[in-house]
């Protein structure tokens, strides 16, 4: 059983799609004025997981990420930059997209742009006036808050303890809590025609248009950062409940903000923890001001991801995004990358140990797919003993994590258990100081293949080592593997004499070097290369 938990009722709650065996997803994507950033990716890596776990559970599952390509701030990049907002809207979605990509983020099924859905926005504001809960002022339309009795029970606010903003429109609205549906043209912006003179949509209405055109009425999840809630998830809630007259989501996910942790000159933003005291993993009560007012951001020097990409392997950056449960505010930083980086080496080490000892590729290994594949697959012969007993158990711990509402830092965790558990099997069968192809080992070689297919069953879900990272050029030469050789060899001769003081010289320059050597039972050394 799945346990999700759900912003709106501050409680976990089992997941039971409104569709049985089909659930759709809806994220809050990005507006499309700048490159995106490190807290662009934060969202879309968490939702992917998400997507990949309900996938293997058996869930048809449908995820729609919107696109904001019509908004002040795109204005004013078009003026700025003396070409049409299209042209930027353009640029920057495809920017964006080439970071999903680059990320692995390949789950999504409808990419909405705003612009191409005007005519929906147009029909959904035209019914909320009919229905009594938006007028036009001014060749406005705002969506009147007081009208909704239900207003804040995303964050249970009352009118009382907000502070509307009346703005520049303060004398159009009956209310400074109202909001804009639909914003009346200016000279030289782009506008469409509606019934109320020539104009563009209002920031919140396009999510629920898109949302119900694509998802329906009710969907099941509606995902989006912890500072979306509000005013602009309680905005959605507002407008689509008002309009259709029952629930928009089943099940409210809001995923903790990146934060700036040591670097607040590279990266922006100040360093905030109040929340990671929080029960289950999330923001305690009231501690939205506080991670907002740390969270990476564009107006913060945020610097484009692409730049990041330049320094760190993206997988180093998805395993470090998903190393904490997703409600949780992650601290950024470069060194924390380059940490987290280090621990992702031992399973790249492995994946060469298991290829030395079977013969396999780790990347060729075939894997179950769904849960019910791996359920058969645990049972097979290969895995029994008390080493299979450890590996099922080891796939149960994972699993439990992420039924726990999707918790990807606990099944990190398990993963490393999981690693400590091979190399020990590899060790103790001894399978490194014997030939591939020797009779006697070949049931634990079959045995360390299988637990190898369920560690890559577990990790397809949160779509991590699905393909070799690339090596450093200098990997490349034709000339670094016999030297390499050739410094463990000596290395290796030094120990045997009694040199210690010239295998640890070797050692340490190699380090020096970002060349880390492991020592392994029966004399074999493997060395690797860091990587940033």
């Amino acid at each position: 059983m799945i346990r999700v938990f759900n912003t709106l009722t501050r409680t976990k709650e089992e997941f039971q799609p409104t569709t049985p065996g089909k659930v759709g997803m809806y994220l809050c994507g990005p507006t499309v004025y700048k490159p995106s950033h490190i807290g662009h990716m934060v969202g879309p890596v968490i939702f992917d997981a998400i997507k990949r776990y309900l996938t293997y559970s058996g869930f048809e599952t449908t995820w729609v990420v919107n696109i904001t390509d019509v908004d002040d701030k795109l204005i004013a990049e078009s003026q700025k930059r003396g070409i049409p907002m299209s042209a930027v809207a353009d640029e920057m979605t495809a920017d964006y997209k080439a970071n999903l990509a680059a990320m692995g983020v390949d789950t999504i099924d409808v990419f909405p742009k705003a612009t191409d859905y005007i005519g929906e926005i147009i029909d959904f504001t035209a019914d909320l006036i009919a229905k009594g809960f938006a007028y036009e002022s001014g060749g406005d339309v705002y969506f009147e808050v007081e009208k909704f009795a239900e207003y804040g029970k995303l964050t249970n606010r009352t009118l009382a303890q907000m502070t509307g903003d009346g703005g520049g429109t303060a004398s159009l609205k009956r209310s400074p809590f109202d909001f804009a549906l639909w914003k009346s043209a200016k000279p030289d912006e782009p506008s469409w025609d509606s019934p109320w003179g020539k104009g563009r949509p209002g920031w919140h209405i396009e999510c629920s248009a898109m949302s119900c055109s694509i998802l329906g009425e009710t969907f099941d999840v509606h995902g989006g950062g912890l500072d979306l809630q509000f005013p602009h998830h309680e905005n959605e809630i507002a407008q689509s409940e008002a309009r259709n007259g029952k629930p928009m989501a089943k099940y409210w996910m809001h995923n903790g903000l990146m934060q700036a942790s040591n670097e607040v000159g590279k990266v922006g933003g100040r360093k905030t923890r109040e929340a990671d005291g929080a029960e289950d993993g999330g923001a305690k009560e009231g501690d939205l001001a506080s991670q907002e007012a740390g969270k990476i951001s564009k107006s913060k020097g945020a610097s484009a991801f692409r730049d990041l990409l330049a320094k760190f392997q993206p997988e180093n950056i998805r395993f470090f995004l998903l190393s904490s449960h997703y409600r949780r505010p992650i601290d950024y930083s470069e060194d924390r990358l380059r940490e987290v980086g280090k621990g992702l080496e031992s399973f790249y080490r492995y994946f060469k140990r298991f290829e030395a000892v079977s013969g396999e590729s780790f990347y060729s290994l075939d894997a179950p797919k769904t849960r019910a594949e791996g359920d058969a697959f645990e049972k097979s012969e290969a895995l029994s003993g008390e080493f299979g007993d450890q590996i099922r158990a080891l796939r149960a711990k994972f699993l439990d994590a992420m039924d726990d509402d999707f918790n990807t830092g606990g099944g990190v965790g398990v993963f490393f258990d999981y690693l400590r558990t091979l190399n020990k099997f590899v060790e103790s069968e001894k399978l490194e100081t014997t030939a591939p192809s020797d009779a006697a080992t070949q049931p634990a070689r079959a045995t360390l293949k299988a637990a190898t297919q369920v560690f890559k069953e577990l990790a397809a879900t949160l779509g991590l080592f699905r393909a070799p990272v690339e090596e450093e050029s200098a990997q490349d030469d034709s000339l670094v593997e016999p030297l390499m050789t050739l410094l463990i060899d000596l290395r290796r001769a030094a120990k045997k004499n009694k040199d210690f003081a010239t295998a640890d010289e070797i050692r340490n320059r190699l380090k020096e070097l970002g060349v880390s050597l492991e020592d392994r039972p029966g004399g074999v050394c493997v060395w690797t290369r860091e990587r940033s």
